[in-house]
């Protein structure tokens, strides 16, 4: 494992030459339009401090905050574009009532783009993911779009974020034999709350080149220990707006397993000397096929605690005990083809190399 210390210790991001740091700086925060984001002045603070520190992967999407957040962020990278890696995402609906206003096909795609560019104030965009799948647009569709932006150079980089893994490498495979762009990063959620993504998602990224990069590594916070099982009676709305509770009440993160989960990462934290984000963040950091977990900050305070993730050290009976707090079932094919009789009757005696999976 690459030993980690700086922003500036880069990572290249999939089967690209594109360089990035270790922690993505995520912007969802940016703006206050949904009630739990940072003004105008402490997004500022925020990115600059990120940057200054050696940072250069900006992850945003056509949505967040209603636009505010690729606004600020055109209006924060203006003098320092090109040594940024920039990342939005298409899909969401822009325009309530307007039906190829969101959605993965080509309409959405283009102009969301388009509409990307005028808020980022800049001529390309670094890397372009789908961001959620809509089961509704056929690949072909989506990868020759896909393909058409980077051709056109207003695209470099193309990735993908929360979708079936059997899709993305459907897809993945489609681009590789007909020439077009590759994918080569997947946006996934990732953390110690949920690890189901160990199942097909992450060793898929692995064998087929795309850079995996995990959103809200802290499960909305739960992992950082505001939260407690007075909070577990929240009432659950699906609007991105309101609270941040009501975010990770939403999202799932706020459940009793959780909570079980965070109070590990609290105790390991205590011992070690770290703050429970540190931890578990660090966790994230270490996973086999993760090259940049994006870190949101609302205030400075959060943005520096996070960074200090890189350099977390923790004994290897600490680790143990966060993957046994929070290991998952990785279920039916991989169980079984781990067991000792399996194993028994396909090799024997002999001893071969294996591509396990993670976990």
């Amino acid at each position: 494992m690459t030993d980690l210390r700086a922003l500036d210790d880069y990572r290249l991001l999939g089967r690209s030459g594109l360089r990035v740091s270790p922690l993505s700086l995520g912007t969802m925060t940016f703006g206050s339009d949904w009630g739990w984001g940072a003004d105008a002045a402490e997004a500022r603070t925020i990115f600059d401090t990120y940057v200054d520190r050696g940072g250069n992967f900006i992850d945003t999407a056509s949505a967040y905050t209603d636009g505010t957040s690729e606004r600020f962020l055109g209006e924060f990278a203006a003098d320092r574009r090109d040594s940024l890696v920039i990342a939005t995402k298409y899909t969401m609906l822009r325009r309530p009532g307007d039906p190829n206003s969101g959605g993965n096909q080509r309409k959405s795609m283009v102009t969301s783009v388009e509409a990307s560019l005028r808020n980022l104030n800049t001529d390309y965009l670094d890397l372009l993911y789908l961001h959620a799948w809509d089961y509704r647009t056929p690949v072909e569709e989506i990868l020759r779009g896909m393909d058409d932006l980077v051709r056109s150079g207003k695209v470099l980089y193309v990735g993908i974020s929360d979708a079936p893994a059997w899709q993305v490498s459907r897809m993945q495979a489609i681009a590789d034999l007909r020439g077009w762009a590759p994918l080569i990063a997947l946006q996934i959620e990732y953390n110690l709350v949920e690890r189901t993504v160990e199942r097909e998602l992450v060793p898929m990224a692995r064998e087929l080149g795309l850079g995996v990069i995990p959103w809200s590594p802290l499960a909305s916070g739960v992992l950082t220990g505001k939260y407690s099982r007075a909070d577990l009676n929240v009432e659950v709305s699906a609007d991105a707006a309101g609270t941040r509770r009501n975010v990770a009440a939403s999202a799932g993160s706020l459940t009793e397993r959780a909570l079980g989960i965070a109070e590990v990462v609290r105790e390991i934290a205590r011992e070690a000397g770290y703050s429970p984000a540190r931890v578990a963040l660090a966790w994230v950091l270490r996973r086999p096929g993760v090259t940049s977990p994006i870190v949101g900050a609302r205030t400075l305070d959060q943005l520096t605690d996070n960074l200090g993730a890189l350099e977390v050290e923790l004994s290897a009976e600490q680790w143990a005990r966060l993957e046994r707090a929070s290991a998952v079932e990785l279920g039916f094919p991989h169980d079984f083809l781990l067991r000792p009789m399996t194993q028994s009757v396909t090799f024997g005696d002999l001893k071969v190399e294996q591509r396990l999976p993670v976990g």
